[in-house]
C-alpha cells in the first residue's frame, strides 16, 4: 500500500508526459510561427490573451464544478477538447494557410479547456499521494514538465521546418490519446462533498471563496504571484522575439533557449525532489523569484553579440523556476481540505490568469517602442521586489510562529 502511490504517479507523469510534450510543440510551433510571419509584439500578445483569457474568466466558476465531477473524468474530457481543437487547426495548416483570427479562436478553445484540466489534475494529487509527500511529487511534475520544455520547442521547430504547423497540431492528438490511455488504467478515489453542503452553484462557488480566504498566508502569496503574473507572463512570449530581434537569429536559437530554460527546469526540479524538507517552501519561493529576477535584469542590459550569455541566463532561470512552482502549489494542497480543493486552485489559477493580460496589455505596446529588453529589465526588478516580500512577510512570520510555539511546549 506505501507504494501503490508511486506506482499510480508512474502511470499517471508516463501518459501526461507526450500530451505536456506535444503540447510544448504546438505552443512554441505556433508563437515561432506569428513571430516569423508577423514580427509584431502585439500580435504575440494578442495571441498570449487568447490564450490566458478563458482560463482566467472560467476559473473561479469551474471550481465548483470541478468539487462535484469526477476529477479523472474531466481531465479526459479536457484533454480530449484541446486535442480536438489542434485537429481542427492542424486541418487548415495543411489544406492552405491559416488567418491569425483562426490561430487567436482555437488559442481560446484550448485555454477554454485547460481551464478545467489544471486544477483538476492538481486537485487529484492529494487524493494519490499521502500529505508529507506532496512537495516531492511537485517536484515530479515539475521534471516531467521541464523535460518536455526541453524536448517540445527542439522537435516542434524539427517538425514545423521539415514540414509544417498543421503537423505539429496533428502530433498533439496523439500525445492527448496516450494520455487518456493511461487515466484508464488508474483509479482516483472521488472526496464526498460536505453533508451539510446545498446543491446550490452560488452557495458552494461563495463557500470556496471564504475557505481560499481563511488561509492568510496563501492569501499573501497568492496576492504577490498575481504581481508577478503581470510582470513575467509576458516574457513566454517574448523570448523568440529576443531571439530574433535582439540576437537576430533565427529559429533554430530561438528554440536552443525554450531548451536549456527547459534543461534548467529539470535540474531545478531534481533538486527540489531531492531536498524538499530541507527548507519551508516559502523559501524555495522567496529564493526562486530573486534568482529569477536578476537573470532578467542581466538579460536586459546584454549586448546584442552575447547571445552565449543569454543561454546561461536562459538555464538559470529555468533552473530557478521549479523552487516557485512547486512549493505554491504545495503550499496549497496541504491548507485546504481535498473536497474544497478545486475550487481553491480555480480561484487561485485564475487570479494568476487574470493578472497576466494586464501584463501582455502593457507589454505590446512598450515592447513595439521601447524593445524587448526594457521589459525583461524592468520585469526582474518588480519580481526581486516581490521575492524580498514574500521573504519578510512569510518566511519571517512562519519562523516566529514557530517558535512561539516552541516556547509554548
Amino acid at each position: 500500500m506505501n507504494t501503490q502511490w508511486k506506482k499510480t504517479f508512474a502511470l499517471i507523469f508516463s501518459g501526461q508526459i507526450f500530451s505536456i510534450l506535444t503540447s510544448f510543440m504546438v505552443q512554441f510551433s505556433i508563437i515561432w510561427h506569428l513571430t516569423k510571419t508577423t514580427e509584431s509584439a502585439s500580435v504575440l500578445m494578442i495571441a498570449g490573451l487568447a490564450g490566458f483569457l478563458p482560463q482566467a474568466l472560467l476559473g473561479p466558476f469551474i471550481g465548483v464544478w470541478l468539487d462535484r465531477w469526477d476529477r479523472k473524468v474531466t481531465m479526459m474530457v479536457a484533454d480530449s477538447a484541446i486535442a480536438l481543437s489542434s485537429l481542427i487547426l492542424g486541418a487548415y495548416f495543411l489544406w492552405g494557410e491559416s488567418n491569425v483570427w483562426v490561430v487567436y479562436l482555437i488559442l481560446l478553445i484550448r485555454s477554454a479547456a485547460s481551464s478545467f484540466h489544471a486544477p483538476a489534475f492538481q486537485a487529484a494529487i492529494p487524493l494519490i499521494a499521502p500529505q508529507d509527500q506532496l512537495t516531492r511529487v511537485a517536484g515530479w511534475h515539475q521534471l516531467v514538465f521541464s523535460s518536455s520544455s526541453v524536448l517540445g520547442p527542439a522537435l516542434g521547430i524539427a517538425v514545423y521546418s521539415a514540414t509544417s504547423l498543421g503537423t505539429v497540431l496533428l502530433l498533439d492528438v496523439v500525445g492527448a490519446l496516450i494520455a487518456n490511455l493511461m487515466l484508464l488504467l488508474i483509479k482516483i478515489n472521488q472526496p464526498k462533498p460536505e453533508n451539510s453542503q446545498a446543491p446550490s452553484f452560488r452557495k458552494e462557488f461563495i463557500l470556496g471563496w471564504i475557505t481560499f480566504l481563511s488561509v492568510k498566508s496563501v492569501v499573501t502569496i497568492t496576492v504577490a504571484m498575481a504581481v508577478f503574473s503581470v510582470v513575467f507572463m509576458p516574457l513566454a512570449m517574448l523570448f523568440p522575439l529576443m531571439t530574433l530581434s535582439h540576437f537576430g537569429r533565427g529559429g533554430y536559437s530561438a528554440s536552443l533557449i525554450e531548451a536549456v530554460f527547459g534543461i534548467g527546469m529539470i535540474l531545478g526540479g531534481a533538486i527540489l525532489s531531492a531536498i524538499a524538507s530541507k527548507w519551508k517552501d516559502s523559501t524555495y519561493m522567496s529564493l526562486s523569484l530573486v534568482l529569477i529576477g536578476f537573470t532578467c535584469v542581466l538579460s536586459g542590459v546584454i549586448g546584442s553579440n552575447a547571445f552565449i550569455a543569454f543561454i546561461i541566463l536562459s538555464f538559470c532561470m529555468g533552473a530557478a523556476a521549479p523552487l516557485f512552482n512547486g512549493p505554491y502549489m504545495a503550499i496549497i494542497q496541504k491548507s485546504y481540505e481535498p473536497e474544497k480543493l478545486g475550487r481553491v486552485l480555480s480561484f487561485v489559477t485564475s487570479i494568476g490568469l487574470l493578472s497576466s493580460p494586464i501584463g501582455l496589455a502593457l507589454a505590446g505596446p512598450i515592447v513595439d517602442r521601447f524593445g524587448v529588453q526594457v521589459w525583461f529589465f524592468w520585469s526582474g526588478i518588480v519580481v526581486i521586489l516581490i521575492g524580498a516580500l514574500i521573504f519578510f512577510m512569510v518566511s519571517r512570520k512562519e519562523d516566529i510562529c514557530g517558535r512561539q510555539e516552541s516556547n509554548k511546549q
